[in-house]
């Protein structure tokens, strides 16, 4: 089958690689109709994502047609359609019977890799690193699915490709992000990154009471986005955020703050920003949290900062005196998309929001490789990669 793999920073390629097989009763194959290069995928093309392999198939945004099951997986049946969460999770832990399915402790066959960086191990992620699993990703023509009778959702036939496909990763992860604000109605978010779940995050602030959202970004279209959905927006590149969110609050800060941007910000308007920078290219450090800084200076006294971007390792110089001394809640997670999924898929069947509004580019998989570099490099009004296999 065509797949898209991973040889190196900057280096995706579309080539022929074997076809997926049942290797547990729980398994199933699909065959992919629609799938998506995520922002978290562009970490794994510049390389900054540890344990990548050679050859390794990428993608974590999969969904399409059941064509195979185990013997154990009776909840599915070739034919049926099924969007497939990131997180593999099995569903009988003691993790996942509480709801929290990215902590899975029976997904990831490389545990032990994964706790001794972080002290304990996630769930295993589709295409994202043997720390996380090595489990091949959906950017391909079939994908195998462990844990099958917990993980894929069957979606109505009335409903198109990308009207779900997100409900696989970007949208429970922005409406996670807006959920862990504890937001009561009136409340002012904060968003720092606009692009895909950044745009879910705003549209999810809103259903959820927000009475108002300002989001930062320097992107022109991904600006305009976020102004389409009723967000106010400032450009971190053209002005002071922590000067201006101060005076848009009136000297008290945001009531939450979501960092929906992670461990590459673009930003190199602040010598903090440029010294991160600095200390990832000569390894003398793992991540550059300017941006959860910054959402930690800007939130208000006994606020809530919402940590759904990417980190990997160990941050540098971030403000935890302000977190304490101020009574700062900070909350983050891989979002346990089993948890969110049914709902938002009702929200998505009774029209109150439609998620393809994100998709600006369409492409067959053996464009994948040309348009990671379009998406990374935010050229011709990128924000979302849809592939059709």
């Amino acid at each position: 089958m065509k797949a898209i793999t991973w040889h190196g920073k900057g280096d995706m390629r579309c080539e022929q690689v074997p076809d997926p097989r049942i290797e547990h009763p729980r398994d199933c194959i699909i065959k992919v109709t629609s799938c998506a290069i995520c922002g978290s995928d562009l970490h794994i093309f510049n390389g900054v994502i540890p344990t990548m392999k050679s050859g390794d198939v990428v993608g974590h945004e999969s969904m399409g047609e059941v064509v195979e099951v185990g013997p154990e997986c009776r909840n599915l049946k070739p034919g049926d359609r099924v969007v497939v969460p990131f997180p593999i999770a099995c569903g009988e832990c003691f993790f996942c019977q509480k709801g929290f399915f990215s902590g899975c402790e029976r997904s990831n066959p490389n545990f032990e890799m994964a706790r001794k960086l972080w002290g304990n191990s996630p769930a295993a992620l589709f295409g994202y690193s043997h720390l996380l699993g090595g489990i091949a990703g959906g950017q391909a023509e079939y994908l195998r699915v462990p844990y099958a009778d917990v993980g894929p959702v069957k979606v109505p036939s009335h409903l198109t490709d990308e009207q779900v496909l997100f409900l696989s990763d970007i949208f429970p992860t922005g409406f996670m992000a807006a959920d862990f604000c504890d937001i009561q109605p009136g409340d002012t978010v904060a968003i720092w990154g606009c692009g895909p779940v950044g745009q879910f995050a705003i549209r999810s602030a809103f259903i959820l009471g927000a009475g108002r959202v300002i989001a930062i970004d320097t992107v022109p279209e991904r600006l305009a986005m976020a102004r389409a959905a009723g967000a106010e927006t400032l450009d971190h590149l053209e002005e002071d955020i922590y000067d201006r969110i101060m005076e848009m609050t009136k000297g008290r800060g945001a009531d939450s703050c979501i960092d929906a941007v992670g461990t590459e910000p673009d930003n190199t308007s602040s010598v903090m920003a440029m010294v991160d920078r600095i200390k990832v290219a000569t390894f003398m450090g793992t991540d550059r949290p300017h941006v959860l800084r910054q959402a930690i200076h800007c939130c208000r006294n006994f606020g809530t900062v919402s940590v759904v971007g990417v980190y990997g390792g160990f941050l540098d110089k971030v403000p935890f005196g302000a977190v304490i001394n101020r009574g700062i809640t900070i909350k983050a997670a891989q979002t346990p998309v089993h948890r969110y999924l049914p709902r938002l898929l009702q929200m998505v069947e009774e029209g109150k929001i439609d998620p393809s509004f994100v998709i600006t580019h369409r492409a067959g998989l053996e464009d994948g490789p040309e348009l990671y570099k379009t998406f990374r490099d935010k050229q011709d009004n990128c924000i979302k990669v849809v592939l059709k296999p």
